[in-house]
């Protein structure tokens, strides 16, 4: 990057007047990713600041486990006053902390190469499926949960390998939601995103398509009319991007969200609980206020995964829940986003919210609401449940669907079924031992 290029930098970070030819420049995402910063040195450049010694030696053995890449267009958001406490700048920037394992950090937490059935494919829920299609991000965020993976040259899965995850999908018919994942699956052309996308509507049994990208927030020049053309051929897609800060959504990436919307594409959002860089309602209420104003749907929270070097940016639980309670009754409903847990060793997301039903009797639920008010709830007195015995011919609830297969069911939702004798639930481990 030279001089030039840095100096354009500068003035977007400090809100001054570009040049026709410049801006183009900058909005090219190609130019972007050419461009993205990689080294220390580059960024003391652009910020005209010197790391003392000893801190850059540990940045520097950081960058040796976990790379740095960084848009520009991204870095143009960091208040160059304040680097310590930036919130996009702790997003983007190596910590040495990061080198700190802590005693419960995995380096695959959710065991998605245990749940792996063929290479690049996680089948964990039982009607869908994640396939990795790409391991290069625009940028790579400090706080991912697969920096195993991420920026590795040598797990990039080619075309051989996609397709391998998408004969599994064809031979496995109960499997309706497929979500493309990786790294970023924008980060891939225009034309593979295509024939990906062709491979997987075409499969019958295949009802939802779901992308995971971050570009809209770190590199939105990405979302390119073309892009959009490529998009807007599939009516069964979906969205999900990767806010966690107000700071992120500007105007840039209002323009990247407002291309996708128009073109008839739902969005969600999937935020990460960060600490000391959105662990806080008011935050975290802006946050999803804005989506919502930007016809995007808060979808989920995330607690912070126990991927190795990652203890400086969890949160308690507890912060989790106080959000929580900062947003119901305190927004629109549609701006409340589910929190989860992400189990560790694959167990999939737990939601973990308040406890809004305080107590139960046979006639009565006993509530509360978001301002502490108490209420009771009469329960019906003539109300019968329907018997279930999986006889859907002569159910006078009308089930009429073709390939409908209630005896899959699996957990909890077995135990409560009318139609399965199963009354406990016994862990694997002792079963093998009682049969022992």
């Amino acid at each position: 990057m030279n001089t030039t290029d840095i100096q354009l930098i500068r003035n977007h970070m400090q809100g001054e007047t570009c040049t026709a030819a410049s801006l183009e420049k900058w909005h090219d995402w190609k130019w972007q990713m050419r461009h993205a910063v990689r080294d220390i040195s580059m960024v003391e450049k652009i910020f005209d600041r010197t790391f003392a010694p000893e801190i850059r030696a540990r940045i520097e053995k950081t960058l040796g486990k976990f790379p740095m890449s960084i848009t520009p267009y991204y870095l143009s958001l960091v208040d160059p006053d304040d680097l310590d406490n930036d919130p996009v700048f702790k997003q983007a920037f190596p910590d040495e902390r990061e080198l700190l394992i802590a005693p419960h950090d995995m380096a695959d937490p959710l065991a998605e190469d245990r749940d792996s059935p063929v290479p690049g494919l996680t089948h964990r829920y039982p009607d869908r499926v994640l396939l990795h299609v790409s391991n290069t991000c625009a940028m790579y965020c400090r706080h991912c949960t697969r920096k195993r993976k991420v920026g590795d040259r040598d797990s990039i899965p080619d075309r051989d390998q996609i397709s391998q995850g998408i004969e599994y999908i064809r031979q496995n018919t109960n499997i309706r939601d497929v979500l493309l994942s990786g790294g970023d699956p924008f980060m891939l052309s225009d034309e593979y995103i295509d024939w990906i996308l062709s491979e997987v509507t075409a499969i019958e049994h295949v009802e939802v398509v779901r992308i995971g990208t971050r570009t809209p927030v770190v590199l939105p020049y990405r979302i390119t009319d073309e892009l959009v053309a490529v998009l807007e051929k599939y009516e069964n897609l979906w969205i999900n991007t990767h806010f966690n800060h107000p700071r992120e959504i500007t105007g840039s990436a209002r323009k990247a969200l407002r291309k996708l919307w128009k073109a008839g594409i739902p969005l969600g959002n999937q935020s990460v609980l960060l600490a000391d860089i959105n662990d806080c309602p008011r935050i975290m209420k802006r946050l999803v206020q804005m989506l919502v104003k930007n016809r995007v749907r808060p979808y989920y929270i995330y607690q912070c995964d126990l991927s190795e070097g990652l203890e400086h940016f969890r949160t308690s639980i507890g912060k989790g829940i106080e959000i929580m309670e900062s947003l119901r009754g305190h927004t629109s409903g549609f701006a409340v986003p589910t929190y989860v847990v992400d189990a560790p060793g694959g167990g999939g997301k737990i939601p973990v919210a308040p406890n809004y039903l305080i107590s139960w009797s046979t006639n009565k639920a006993i509530l509360r609401n978001f301002e502490g008010v108490i209420t009771t709830y009469q329960e019906p007195d003539t109300y019968k449940h329907n018997f279930c015995n999986l006889d859907c011919d002569n159910c006078n609830l009308q089930l009429k669907l073709d390939n409908s297969d209630e005896t899959q069911a699996v957990g909890i939702e077995r135990l409560l079924s009318d139609y399965d004798e199963m009354i406990t639930l016994t862990p694997s481990y002792l079963e093998e031992e009682q049969a022992q």
